[in-house]
């Protein structure tokens, strides 16, 4: 349905009087006492509410090992990339 009338400017500003955001709640963790978002995992210790969610050693190794292999690839597409410039002459 198509709107006909023309909306004044304060009943427009009254309706987005409620659009406004408000700022995260940000709390210390109990385990490490680093600040965080309310109701979301400690990402320095993994833990939520005391118990231990995220096993952070892990996660660390699984990140080291990722940028490892993504340093290979790209060391191996420099080197492709220098042997085609060799081919060409450049």
């Amino acid at each position: 349905m198509v709107i006909r009338m023309r909306h004044t400017r304060s009943h427009t500003r009254n309706r987005r009087s409620h659009h406004a955001l408000s700022e995260p709640s940000i709390t210390t963790c109990q385990n490490c006492k680093k600040p965080v978002v309310r109701h979301t995992v400690c990402l320095n210790c993994g833990q939520y509410r005391g118990r231990k969610v995220i096993d952070m050693e892990a996660a660390i190794a699984k990140k080291e090992k990722k940028l490892k292999k993504a340093g290979k690839k790209e060391e191996a597409h420099k080197d492709h990339k220098d042997h085609k410039d060799h081919k060409e002459g450049k």
